[in-house]
């Protein structure tokens, strides 16, 4: 396989991919479990997973998922990390993603300067992305003690993306929170999709076909869903929902 960056970028320019979104917490996600959604997710057309929660990820966990959907799919597994002391070389790459809106150092900068001799060590591709987190925020945001950018309002967002570009962060993820009631708008999308030149990933309750066009339509350059993956049994609502993330 090229390398993540590489593959991820290349898709990206022929249009919107999707990301599936896997929680390892093995209360949550089985083994079994993952190799079903893994095969399902790719039929569905899912470009590559992501794996990673808020809560209960280790480094065990963590490399056991990547390890079983990669063996399922042949997909890239990509660590969507969530604390400094879960790490593991199972993954194709990590996102190496600060949380900008945090107001606890340790997800902005203290937690990278941990693990990154580990990462280092183990050989593991880093992406560095700007992580933004929009109301409601959900779990994530109680979490990394965010203070959320509100769901209207547009020019903190668009501020907050462009600190990250000029930063030199690669990628810009805008993130309603896991399960929230309602995806960040498609009028933010737009505008922060305007002011930047790096690629804009959205996340965070879309869990319809019209909720994913909305948001590809708006400009996203990658659509990930997670909870709704887990809870969904119906082939073909998933898969109505990542051809619309795709416009396919």
């Amino acid at each position: 396989m090229t390398g993540l960056k590489e593959y991820l970028f290349e898709r990206m320019k022929k249009g919107t991919i999707h990301l599936t979104l896997l929680d390892p917490d093995p209360e949550k996600l089985s083994e079994e479990k993952a190799k079903e959604i893994a095969v399902k997710m790719k039929e569905a057309g899912s470009d590559a997973f992501m794996i990673g929660g808020s809560t209960g990820v280790t480094s065990e966990n963590l490399g056991a998922a990547a390890k079983a959907v990669r063996t399922a799919s042949g997909l890239p597994a990509i660590y969507f990390p969530s604390n400094p002391r879960a790490v593991t070389s199972e993954v194709d790459g990590m996102f190496f993603m600060s949380i900008l809106n945090s107001t606890d150092p340790l997800y902005i900068s203290h937690g990278h300067a941990m693990v990154a001799p580990y990462v280092a060590k183990l050989g593991i591709e880093t992406i560095p992305m700007a992580y933004i987190i929009i109301e409601p925020g959900m779990t994530v945001a109680r979490v990394t003690k965010a203070k959320c950018v509100g769901h209207d309002d547009i020019d903190t967002a668009v501020g907050y993306a462009l600190a990250a570009e000029m930063l030199g962060m690669q990628l810009v993820y805008l993130e309603a929170g896991s399960g929230a009631d309602r995806p960040v708008s498609p009028e933010m999308i737009s505008a922060v999709k305007k002011a930047i030149h790096v690629p804009l990933i959205i996340g965070g309750g879309i869990r319809t076909p019209e909720a994913a066009e909305r948001a590809r339509k708006a400009g996203a350059d990658a659509i990930v869903t997670g909870t709704f993956v887990e809870q969904c049994s119906d082939e073909n609502v998933l898969r109505s929902v990542v051809h619309a993330a795709k416009g396919i």
